[in-house]
Parts: structure tokens; sequence; C-alpha cells
């Protein structure tokens, strides 16, 4: 989520009162926001997302709800001391947070463990242990619509005769001691990124998000009008008219034998009404096409800690492979390939098959994600059900990442079409209009420049080297990993300090190229990738042949609050995943708002960013989806463009000699190794087409009008990536309600009585 206030301040059209107020009071407001801490509460793209759609559901007037885990600790702090990757603890609750109020009334029991007993009257789970869920609620305020929703975080509390009941009889000290361990659940985030840890803490923080938010659903929807109760129990048929959730990757799938356990053990529907009830209540979100990130639980793990929702998962296996056994007899490969249940050494449950067998929508978040989705991972799912699968492009709320972070920006597009693109992005084509404005261009390019000299010096201040302001500001921030191709970045970082050393005299564009991210604490290779660039930086940054032409800068500790800084400063957004891995990518849409151009590969958005801007005013490169997988049909073999690309054989020479790290000549042995010999995201086979394409942007930069003009047709192109958007089409397609436009009157006003109801009931 980032900090809160500023948000906050220009959701309420407060932030003008408040600077001056504060103003008044001797203190400056900037000062005061760099005071809050972020809320690091996710990984990556894929928090960072929920985010933004908790931002426009509340701007759109849905009545929706975002529900996670209050991690006491969050995404690990990351320092870098020698050039390698520290973690420190994100103590980020230390000084209290003002925005977030406990509500212990709505304390919730979470179960674990314990057996099933069968009977007559249906299955009992007995014997289990006992965890509460204890909610916070934040505040979401809609953008200047009086609408404010509610994110409402888990926090795992041990309940008062936690170990004392049983076997701690004696020990009462130890008792209460041991109570961390069920407190454990809500302490901290799994660091991963597109890779799955199949820890039993990691499974047990997944169930307790599930257990207690679908009892808070279930709880809400009896309380209103529609969850009627005949004498004996509540009828649940308009539920999934009432309620839609979204799955957010496949980490929530506990919920689909949750909400059956539920409808069955509890409430006692008969199997098919409530199976029926929950594939229209459940809709899934693909975020990741890597083999790697996929869940795969073992069935083992899974017996021990919820025995009831394994036999629940087995019953929904069997009559789903019932199913297609009946359209596809004697299809055996068939039935093993869509079975949840992996067989193996390990019996493992695909939570991805589980999804899209108990969902009624799956969606991949950018075209060609959602193409690779249908064709190649879950072909034949699709195949059974194609109505199933749909498309929704991601999308960046442009109140944090345009008006918040880059108000020069924002007040310049609003002189010239007016301030209700704010709310309706898709206005921003009107900006065509203005693309041969002498006038206008100049404005862009200063507010631009006015960004850029406002970074260098946070970067002189935080990292103690000269930044040249006119100097192309080239930037890379995001997780670090392989398919990401950090690596490729490097060797070009490498080529153009080899270019300068051996041509001093020749010209040559300034470039200062800021790459920055957090590497998985376990991820070996992408802990050496940023040791790599440090290594390079350190080299390329006190070579007095160079001097101000190329510097190299690791941002450390890379989030939410460090983005907003930096974006509205890049000159060059890079997007290099090989083609086909990044599922979507959102930084690419944050950097073209914030007038960047683009060097990228045709993956994810990046697609449907030159669709709209069209091919030629982004600098696209590199294999296309069909050229990777010609490759891999071929074989990739990495040692033919070493071979036969000078440049690259002297910048992988230089990396494997030692002479990036003359103390350990074999430092980079691994990086080298890889590179050459399993090299899955083929760095080798882009280069030479990066380097070249990095040459026409270079070009460009020569020529301030030419760039800026292409940066205006950037931003105006740069409508459909609002995640309003995004969310209208979530909306529409999948969870069936309306957005209102309707300004609620505020608390100070009295409004109709009939104001008070809500047009449609559906909460998403």
């Amino acid at each position: 989520m980032g900090r809160t206030l500023q948000n906050t301040m220009i959701n309420l059209g407060l932030q003008n009162a408040c600077d001056e107020a504060v103003y008044q009071l001797g203190l400056d407001m900037e000062e005061l926001e760099e005071i809050e801490e972020d809320a690091g509460l996710g990984n990556g793209g894929l928090g960072r997302l929920a985010a933004c759609f908790l931002d426009s559901m509340a701007t759109l007037g849905l009545a929706a709800y975002g529900y996670g885990i209050r991690y006491e600790y969050g995404i690990f702090n990351q320092k870098i001391r020698d050039g390698w990757q520290v973690e420190e603890a994100d103590d980020w609750l230390r000084h209290g947070n003002p925005w977030e109020k406990a509500r212990p009334e709505y304390m919730l029991p979470v179960h674990f463990y314990g057996r099933v007993e069968h009977s007559a009257s249906g299955a009992k789970w007995i014997d289990t242990q006992v965890v509460l869920a204890l909610p916070y609620d934040t505040p979401v305020p809609g953008y200047m619509n009086n609408t404010v929703n509610t994110m409402r975080l888990w926090s795992a509390r041990a309940p008062n005769d936690f170990n004392l009941r049983d076997f701690n009889v004696g020990d009462y000290i130890q008792a209460v001691l041991d109570r961390n361990l069920a407190e454990n659940i809500s302490r901290v985030l799994y660091p991963n990124d597109n890779f799955f840890e199949g820890k039993e803490l990691r499974l047990k923080q997944e169930y307790f998000v599930v257990a207690a938010t679908l009892q808070d659903i279930i709880r809400r929807f009896k309380a209103s009008k529609f969850g009627s109760t005949d004498s004996v129990r509540t009828v649940f048929d308009s539920f999934p008219d009432q309620v839609a959730i979204q799955l957010n990757d496949t980490h929530p799938a506990m919920a689909i034998p949750e909400l059956m356990r539920i409808f069955v053990d509890i409430e006692k529907l008969p199997w098919d009404k409530a199976w029926d009830i929950t594939k229209r209540t459940f809709a899934y979100t693909n975020h990741t096409v890597l083999p790697e990130a996929l869940e795969r639980w073992p069935v083992d793990l899974v017996e021990k800690l919820l025995p009831r929702h394994l036999q629940i998962i087995y019953e929904i296996n069997q009559r789903h492979l019932d199913h297609i056994a009946s359209l596809f007899p004697n299809d055996v490969d068939r039935l093993r390939r869509m079975s949840l249940i992996e067989e193996g050494d390990t019996k493992r449950i695909n939570m991805a098959h589980l999804c899209i067998v108990g969902s009624h929508a799956v969606n991949g978040v950018a075209k060609i994600h959602s193409e690779i989705v249908k064709t190649q991972v879950f072909e034949d799912f699709a195949a059974l059900e194609p109505e199933k699968f749909q498309n929704k492009t991601n999308g960046i709320t442009p109140r944090r990442w345009l008006l918040l972070c880059n108000p020069g920006l924002a007040e310049l597009i609003a002189e010239k079409i007016g301030e209700d693109y704010v709310r309706d992005l898709s206005q921003l084509t009107k900006l065509h209009e203005f693309v041969d404005d002498d006038l206008f261009i100049r404005e862009v390019a200063k507010v631009k420049q006015e960004n850029k000299v406002k970074f260098a010096l946070y970067l002189e201040k935080e990292y103690k080297v000269k930044i040249n302001p006119s100097s192309m500001f080239d930037v890379h921030v995001k997780r670090i990993h392989e398919y990401k191709r950090q690596l490729m970045n490097c060797l070009h970082i490498i080529t153009m300090y080899n270019r300068i050393r051996r041509d001093p005299a020749k010209l040559f564009v300034p470039r200062t190229v800021i790459i920055g991210g957090k590497a998985a604490p376990g991820y070996h290779m992408a802990k050496m990738i940023i040791k790599l660039i440090n290594a390079v930086a350190q080299v390329v940054n006190n070579d007095p042949m160079v001097g101000s032409k190329l510097k190299v800068i690791f941002l450390e500790n890379y989030r939410v609050s460090l983005a907003e800084k930096v974006i509205p400063a890049t000159d060059l957004s890079e997007q290099i995943s090989t083609a086909g891995t990044e599922a979507s990518g959102t930084g690419n849409m944050k950097f073209m708002l914030n007038g960047a151009l683009t060097i990228g590969t045709m993956d994810g958005a990046n697609v449907e960013m030159a669709e709209e801007a069209g091919e030629e005013n982004l600098f696209i490169f590199g294999m296309r989806v069909e050229d990777v997988t010609e490759l891999d049909r071929k074989g990739y073999n990495a040692q033919l463009y070493y071979d036969r690309l000078p440049e690259l054989k002297q910048a992988v020479d230089q990396i494997k000699s030692g002479f990036f790290s003359p103390k350990d000549p074999n430092l980079f042995n691994d990086v080298v190794n890889m590179l050459f010999h399993h090299d899955r995201f083929k760095v080798f086979a882009d280069y030479e087409a990066y380097v070249k394409c990095q040459e026409k942007v270079s070009e460009l930069y020569l020529n301030s009008k030419a760039w800026t003009k292409m940066v205006i047709r950037n931003i105006a192109a740069a409508g459909k990536f609002s995640s309003d958007r995004t969310i209208k089409e979530y909306a529409r397609d999948i969870w069936h309600v309306e957005p209102s436009n309707l300004k609620i009157p505020p608390p100070n006003e009295p409004r109709d009585a009939g104001q008070d109801k809500t047009p449609n009931g559906t909460a998403a």
C-alpha cells in the first residue's frame, strides 16, 4: 500500500488546505510525509495491483472490501553492504499505525489440525487447535466522491485458554510463552516473488486469511435482508447474486474447499447445491506462467493441517474427473493432466486447477498472457469451457501514480484538457492535439527536467555520487529475477563502458543507469546479479576516462515511496523480460503515464502499450513469443552468440576474468556458467537487438524536441492503463455490478432516506 497520508489528502480534496495549515504551524508538509513508513505487505506487482484496485473500487463507488493479513513484519528492508544485499526486518509498526482501527468485536476463530468424524448427520471436524483472527480496518477513500471503503487485515491471536486447557497444565509460564506459536501466523510476509515455497507456516497463513474472511462475509450476508432465515436455516440461493469473491492468484485457493465445508458440513446444504453456489461466487485471476511459481501443496501436509479440506478436495476432484471421463472416454492422459492431484514421489494438490474448477471465471492480466493461459498453460481446461476464460489487462491508479507523485505534470495536463481526466483517464487522448504545440513541448520537457534535478539531489544526498541531470535517466526498477533480465541491462552497461574507453573522443550520449529491486533472500542467482551490478558500478563510476558520461547506481530498498520519486524523473523505462514470461507488468504503465519512453520486448502489457501509442513510439526489440518457442524447439545455444558477437564476448570475458572483481576473480563464475549452460531466459539471444535498439534511443535523445513529442504521444495513449478501466471490466464481466458515478453527500449534509439504499447489493 505504501504511504497513506498524501493519498488520503488528495482523494479527500484537502491537500492544499493541509499544506497551508501545516505551513502556518512552521512545518513543511513534505518533511512530514517522509516520516511515514511504507506499508509493504506484499512482494511486488501482485500486491501493488491489489492496492490500485482498492483505490479504483472506492473511486467507482463499488461496495468492495480488500482482505489480507496484517503482517507484523512486511517485505524486508534491503541494505547494500559491500555490494551485497543484506536483509533487515521491516518493523513498520514500531511507532504505531494511525490509519488502522482494531475491531475486537469482530474477532473470529480459525481451526487447524484435528481429525474428521463421519456420522449419519454428516462430517465433523473435531479436536482442532484454535487461533483467533483479530481484524484491523483501514479506510480506503475514493477520489472526491465521499465514498470510503474498507481494507480489513487479520492479525493472529492465541485464545486465552491456549495450552492451558490440555498439555501444559502444570507449566503456566511456558503455556503463556507458547502463545507465540499461534500468533506467529501473522508475524512475517514470505518474501518470494514468482516462486513457490511449500512451507507449513505459509499454508497456515493462506488458510488463516481465507477462513476468517469467509466467516466475515457470511456473517455480513446473514445480517443483510438477503440472508433471510426461515426459522430453521438461512436460504443461500441469493448468495452469488450478493457476494463476489475474486481470488488474487492461487494464494487464497483454500477458500473454495472452505466455502464448501461451511455449506455442506455446517449449513447442511446438499453437495450439488453447495457446489453450484460456490462456483458462481468465485472467480480466479492468474498472475504468472512460470512453473516454479505455481502452488503445488503436498497432500501429506494438507492432510495434517486441514484434514476435512483434503477430503473435500478429493470429492471435488472425483466429480471433476468423472465429468471429463464421460466426455473423453479412455483418455487417461487427459485425466492425469487435468486432475487436481498430481501423482509422483510426493502427491501434490495443483492449486491452479482447483481454482479453475471452482470458479465461474478465470482471467489473465494482459492480452498476450491470457492467450498463453488459454493455449498453453491450461489448454485442456480452456478446450472444455472456453467461455470461462477472459482477459482483464492490468492498470494503475492515476491518483497515486500521477497526481501524487508528479503534480507538475498533472497540473500541466489539467491546464490543457481540464481536470476530469483524473476520473476518466481515456481523456488523455485529447493531448494528441498538442503534440506540435511548441510551448507545450517545452513545458513537458521542463517538468521532466525539474523532476530529474530533484531526484539527482536525492541521489547525491543518499549515494554521494555526482549526477549529471542532463544525462538520460535510464531506469530498471522491479523485483530482481532472471526472467526480468537485469543481467541483459548489465551487459549493455559494460558494452557502453567499453565503447567509451575504446574511443573517448567519440560523441557519447551521457546516461545515468539506475537499477533497483529486491531479491528473495533465498534466491542465490538474484543476489549474485545485485552484486555484479554493484561491482560494475564500482568500476564505471571511478574510471576517469568515463567521467560524467556514464554513471551506474543501484537503488537501495526499492519500495512504493521510492518508486514515487524515481518514476517521474525517468527518461527511459526498461521492460525487457523474455517474451512470454512477464504476465503484464504495471511499472511499465507508471513510466508511460509519467513521461518516460519504453525500451521493451513484446511481452505482457508492453504489447498493448505499443498497440495504443503505435509501435513506432516505443523502442520494441527482440524475440516475440513465437521466436522463443522456435528457439526452444531448435535448442538454445548461448555459445553461438558469444562466438559471433565480439562486444558480447568482451563483456562476458571481463565478468569471467575478474575485471569487475579483482580481489576474487571467480566471484561471478555461477553467473557466467548459468548464461552459457542453463539460461532459461536467453539473455544472449536478445543481446544484439537490445544494444542496437539502445543506439536508436541515444540517437533520439540528442533531439530533445523529437524525444518530447514522442513522450507526449505516449502520455496521450496511456489512458487505457488506468485501474479504473480494469475494475469497470471486472465489474461488468465477472462480478455483475454497476459502478456508480454518484457523489455521496458528505456526512455534514442530511440525505434522503431513499438515497441510503445501495443501487446494487453485490459486494466484491
